[in-house]
């Protein structure tokens, strides 16, 4: 599949999921800079129209990410949680609103370890555990801005493999053992084949 065949399906795909297009539509409004919707919910939403599923079946949560390196506080951050809450309240997912300036002030007491802080969205975005949800989407005029460092061949392949840039064996694992259960179909590549 060429690029620009790879963008429009994906795009197409999208728009299945209203709970996707909700968010693309309404997150400008939240006025947060640099920001994308990413990670599980993109591939997810394509694996589940390729297993013949409804576009938003098992999706726990959509991540809505966005840098701002001048507040790195919780307050500002919960600042747009908030609006978040009231602009979303009717998906039947959660929105998670991350600050990806600040990940690293937290990510050593939730994981173990500590990592380097993140240079925009896009860097954080390219450090995720499965080049698949590497990937993140936004409204670009009446566009769908494609940010995806690894490319979209193993979303539409169905390939779950390890970026391997930031995060461990057992976060991979985990993360590919819940996910056999939910899209059989998908082909994970071992942790330690690469």
């Amino acid at each position: 599949m060429n690029k620009k065949y790879q963008l429009s399906k994906l795009e197409s795909i999208l728009k299945m999921n209203g709970n996707i297009q909700k968010i693309l539509k309404r997150a400008p409004g939240l006025r947060m800079p640099n920001w994308h919707l990413a990670s599980g919910c993109i591939p997810q939403t394509v694996w589940n129209v390729l297993h013949g599923f409804e576009p938003d079946y098992s999706i726990k949560d959509y991540d809505l990410v966005y840098y701002d390196s001048s507040d790195t506080t919780p307050e500002g951050e919960d600042a747009y949680v908030q609006m978040g809450k009231e602009l979303f309240k009717d998906i039947s997912a959660e929105v998670e609103i991350k600050n990806q300036a600040r990940v690293h002030l937290w990510f050593e007491r939730k994981f173990g370890f500590k990592i380097p802080p993140y240079q925009s969205a896009e860097d954080a975005i390219s450090s995720w555990s499965t080049t698949a949800t590497c990937i993140g989407v936004r409204c670009v005029g009446n566009k769908l801005g494609v940010y995806a460092p690894y490319g979209l061949d193993d979303i539409f392949q169905m390939i779950v493999r390890p970026a391997k840039r930031l995060f461990t064996k057992e976060m991979y694992e985990n993360k590919v053992n819940r996910w056999m259960k939910m899209w059989p179909k998908i082909k994970v590549i071992p942790w330690d084949s690469q």
